[in-house]
């Protein structure tokens, strides 16, 4: 039995082939063109919030940062809170020296000092009755935040003795 090779018929089969594939490939991407994309509406998205007040009511913590509870202890009392609020996240350390420049002075604190070294930097802000210390470290992983918050005792005098010596 002699098999016998059809060049037109073999070449008309691979065309037709072809031809589906080409068609049910524009098929599928059809839908998928920029112009027949649904875009939501932009107001209707909800913004995530860049920063928010965590334990204290006025110092802004920007998001990226999470507390680690083992390491933060706050207390409040009627009127007041004080406190170590400790934080960690992927953030730059310049970035976060920034952000608290900027909204520990939007919420009113006077700042004292700033010191900034190699990977700590830190930032001494005062209000009439309290106030914040904030450190930032950045080390390999994460970058660790500590905020203090602490009263101010009037009425202390510098000189606890009369006689001048201490």
């Amino acid at each position: 039995m002699q098999i016998r090779h059809c060049p037109a018929s073999a070449f008309l089969v691979c065309l037709v082939f072809t031809a589906l594939i080409f068609v049910s490939g524009c098929g599928v991407s059809k839908g998928a063109s920029p112009s027949d994309q649904v875009t939501p509406p932009q107001s209707g998205i909800a913004k995530q919030p860049v920063a928010v007040y965590h334990d204290f009511e006025d110092v802004l913590v920007p998001e990226g940062l999470t507390i680690i509870k083992n390491r933060t202890v706050v207390v409040s009392t009627p009127g007041f809170r004080s406190g170590l609020l400790t934080l960690k996240g992927r953030v730059e350390a310049n970035s976060l020296y920034q952000f608290f420049s900027m909204s520990m002075e939007k919420d009113n604190w006077t700042v004292l000092s700033r010191i900034k070294a190699l990977e700590t930097t830190i930032m001494v802000y005062q209000k009439a009755t309290r106030c914040a210390v904030i450190t930032i470290r950045e080390e390999q992983i994460y970058t660790y935040v500590e905020i203090g918050i602490a009263p101010i005792f009037r009425g202390v005098s510098e000189n606890p003795t009369s006689d001048g010596t201490y």
